[in-house]
């Protein structure tokens, strides 16, 4: 499968989620990251007009949780958040942000991931730290 059909299908898995509703988008991955963008409007501020930081930490953890599933076998596993940390470091007022994962650590039980978003101005926004467990579906 190529590339922009992967993605296609990425951003359709979110479809009737809070990727959706908050306008999250998968841009860009590979094995070792992946992309994606949010914009900053209506949905994703707070009552002051600046980006909420509960929408970066759901942008964050769409982002590693999207990117760790991507490591296992989906048939017989899943992952689950265990641990979200998130250093609000720049405020944004409107456009859109643009985050990254990539892994630290990638384990047969634990994955770790780091989350960098920033804004169009390629200043960091927000660096987060996502804990994921790798769980059996059975």
């Amino acid at each position: 499968m190529d590339k922009q059909k992967s993605l296609e299908k990425l951003n359709a898995f979110g479809q009737g989620t809070m990727m959706e509703h908050i306008g999250i988008e998968i841009t860009d991955f590979e094995k070792d990251y992946i992309c994606g963008k949010m914009p900053v409007d209506n949905r994703t501020v707070q009552p002051y007009g600046l980006l909420h930081g509960g929408a970066s930490a759901a942008f964050a953890e769409t982002l590693g949780s999207i990117a760790g599933g991507m490591q296992i076998d989906l048939n017989n596993k899943g992952v689950v958040g265990i641990e979200l940390s998130c250093n609000h470091l720049r405020s944004v007022k409107n456009g859109w942000v643009y985050g990254r994962a990539a892994p630290i650590k990638i384990g047969r039980k634990i994955h770790v991931w780091n989350i960098e978003i920033k804004n169009e101005d390629d200043n960091l926004v927000c660096v987060s730290r996502l804990t994921l467990a790798v769980i059996s579906k059975k």
